[in-house]
């Protein structure tokens, strides 16, 4: 049914200038980079969009300016945390400006219990007006949304997929199998969505997209096309500089290969640092073999 999403979502950074306030100029330069070279959506505010420490202000502007750039791909809007009423009333306020979807991340530090998220993520998506993708990451969340949960969430007519970042196949596995028919299963982490798409994923929410773009559309357009074997070929040729994106956090590893590229600077905000001069020079060195 939400085929719009199938294929490859590009989880955008949010360039800085060197003063920390927001690089619009650069923010076009990515936005028009994926776009040229094929993703299917682009994902805005995000955890790899920095969106704990970006202003409401300025996520109302970051997502006019992608919207108006967006040259009619669908956009999901990240607005998640750990207060329901807070993240209600954040909805209800950027629903003004076009998105297509909300991408909700799992409440963080409280820890609540499984009823506690399906109660959260049900109230979110009856109130939204907007379609609602829930995304779990317990490494950073540290609280895991069960295969169960997410099945029973999946019978809500507004969630319409999960963006699962757990790293357990199984889980996966468990989802796909037990939730509703056209329910949306979407990696979350790039280097996983080789076999999470032989078992029944739709596709990926990908990092590394803002840079290597082709090759992240080529995977998953090859995978999505039962062509698993030149999936396989792309994805060793990049395999070295993925663990690289996450050596120092996310996304100070992927700004400092769009550093490289000149498509922005590394700038990230406190309390993340920008790459270290010997990470930066480790994914020079890739970047170079990989070209």
């Amino acid at each position: 049914m939400y085929t719009k999403f199938k294929g490859i979502g590009v989880a955008l950074v949010t360039p800085f200038d060197i003063q920390l306030n927001v690089d619009y100029l650069a923010l076009e330069r990515v936005v028009n980079h994926t776009i040229e070279l094929g993703v299917d959506y682009l994902v805005v505010q995000g955890t790899t969009g920095e969106s704990v420490t970006v202003k409401e202000e300025e996520k109302l502007d970051i997502l006019k300016a992608v919207t108006n750039i967006s040259q009619g791909k669908p956009i999901v809007f990240g607005i998640g945390g750990n207060n329901t009423e807070k993240v209600l009333a954040e909805i209800d306020v950027m629903s003004k400006v076009h998105f297509d979807a909300v991408l909700s991340v799992c409440p963080y530090y409280n820890k609540p219990t499984q009823s506690g998220l399906i109660n959260h993520f049900v109230k979110i998506a009856n109130d939204s007006p907007k379609p609602v993708i829930l995304y779990n990451v317990p490494g950073r969340t540290s609280v895991n949304l069960s295969a169960e949960s997410v099945a029973t969430l999946s019978e809500h007519p507004n969630i319409i997929g999960v963006k699962e970042a757990s790293g357990d196949f199984n889980q996966a596995v468990d989802i796909i199998k037990n939730s509703s028919k056209d329910f949306l299963l979407i990696s979350g982490d790039d280097f996983l969505t080789l076999p999470l798409i032989s078992i029944g994923a739709s596709g990926v929410i990908s990092v590394l997209a803002n840079a290597l773009t082709k090759q992240m559309c080529d995977i998953v357009n090859h995978c999505l096309n039962n062509e698993f074997k030149k999936a396989q070929e792309i994805l060793y040729t990049i395999s070295g500089i993925n663990n690289l994106m996450y050596k120092e956090g996310n996304p100070t590893g992927v700004k400092c290969l769009l550093e490289i590229m000149g498509m922005c600077n590394g700038d990230v905000r406190p309390p993340l640092e920008k790459a270290s001069k010997s990470l930066f020079e480790e994914v020079k060195r890739i970047y170079n073999e990989i070209k």
